[in-house]
This record gives C-alpha cells, sequence and structure tokens, in this order.
C-alpha cells in the first residue's frame, strides 16, 4: 500500500470513528399518558405551536414518504400548508414522482423532526387529492413569482439545464404581467387523513418516550406507549 493510500485509509477510518462518537444526551422533558391531549390532532398543535413560537427554521417542514405498489420507498421535504381533524395538506406538482407514486398507492407516512425542542412526531394514512377549490385558493395566496415557477417546471423530469428553466420563467413572467396566473391542472394539494400518530420525546441514555396514537373500532383515538 502506498503512503497516498495509507493516509486516506487513516483519514476514513477517523471520519467513522468521530461519526460513531456524534451523540446528544436528552435532557429537555418527558412525555406522559396522562398529559398529552386525547385527541392527536390537538398534540399535534400544540407541539407545533411551540415549535412555532420557538423560531425553529420551518418549522412547518415535514418528510414526506411514499412508495411504489411494489413497495420501493422515497422520500423528500415538503411544507405543511393546512391540517385539521381531516388530515395533513401538502401542495405539489401531480405529474412529480410523488404524485405517481400516490395516483397507484395513495398511501403515505409523514415525519416532522424539531431538533431543538428534541421532539419528532410520526404520521401515516391515506392520500387525497383536495377540492379544486382549494387547491385554487391556496396557489392565488402564493408569491407570483412561486406560481409562475409552478408552471415553468416539469417537476422531477429530465431537463437539459438550468438555462431551460430560466427561459421558461421569463417567457411566463412577460405572458402574465400584471395579469392573473392560472392554476396548472396538474398542481394542487393532497390530504394524508392519518391512521396513526407517534408522538416522540427524547430522554437521557436513549429511553425515549414514544406515544402512539391508533383508530379503535368505535373510532376514538388509543394510546399506546412503545419502547424507544
Amino acid at each position: 500500500m502506498t503512503l497516498a493510500a495509507k493516509v486516506r485509509q487513516h483519514e476514513d477510518e477517523g471520519h467513522r470513528a468521530e461519526l460513531q462518537r456524534l451523540r446528544d444526551e436528552y435532557r429537555l422533558t418527558g412525555l406522559s399518558e396522562r398529559d398529552v391531549d386525547p385527541d392527536p390532532v390537538r398534540q399535534f398543535e400544540q407541539w407545533l405551536e411551540t415549535a412555532i413560537a420557538a423560531r425553529l427554521p420551518e418549522a412547518n417542514a415535514m418528510t414526506l414518504a411514499t412508495a411504489t405498489p411494489e413497495g420501493l420507498p422515497s422520500a423528500r421535504t415538503v411544507l405543511l400548508k393546512a391540517f385539521d381533524e381531516r388530515g395533513f395538506v401538502f401542495y405539489t406538482n401531480y405529474e412529480s414522482q410523488k404524485g405517481q407514486e400516490l395516483a397507484a398507492n395513495p398511501r403515505a407516512a409523514l415525519l416532522f423532526y424539531w431538533a431543538a425542542l428534541e421532539r419528532q412526531v410520526r404520521v401515516a394514512g391515506t392520500v387525497a387529492r383536495v377540492s379544486r377549490e382549494e387547491s385554487l385558493r391556496y396557489f392565488h395566496s402564493r408569491p407570483a413569482g412561486s406560481q409562475l415557477s409552478a408552471l415553468a417546471s416539469p417537476q422531477s423530469r429530465p431537463v437539459p439545464d438550468r438555462a431551460v428553466l430560466e427561459a421558461r420563467l421569463h417567457e411566463l413572467e412577460q405572458r402574465y404581467h400584471g395579469g392573473d396566473i392560472p392554476l396548472p391542472d396538474y398542481w394542487g394539494g393532497y390530504r394524508v387523513a392519518p391512521a396513526l400518530f407517534e408522538f416522540w420525546q427524547g430522554r437521557p441514555n436513549r429511553l425515549h418516550d414514544r406515544l402512539r396514537y391508533t383508530r379503535t373500532p368505535a373510532g376514538a383515538w388509543a394510546i399506546t406507549r412503545l419502547a424507544p
């Protein structure tokens, strides 16, 4: 082995060892069955409000996991734009990879992670498009540049280079300058109707708190503590 190879090997081993040593001790608070709201939507609202009040960046960011009918998973970060007892809403291009996967397999999982609060929330359920009216209201609440980008971008499809996208955006800016921007047929919202919630609170020694909410046959929510 050459000297350069030995140096690289030593550096690689050092990086691996450093990763193995990376850990934080979670000590902020606990999570008790007697303290949480019996309604997981209200419990989520409390935690989201805390994250927003703490001025965490992108407190409404969530990992969206989808899968093909064959079970091949994919995940990406999207933004939560509305939620209530019916579910959690985000917006995207229906022809994107996630849109195609949801059309074929309308189930998804969401993950909210607020590192500064040592908290995460998992949500899983079925997915359906929101109404055209809901999508239209949200679309026209966005900045004009964001509206135009929805028209300009063939999301998830290959493009020759960035210049193609910028030229398309410039063309649309000229076309709709000062006028209404139409909502594309291929763009709109999805609602994830939850069948499961899990609230996670970091605790010392990795003995974390995990409380899972699931629907009972009667339609109520049952709370179960899970081992970390």
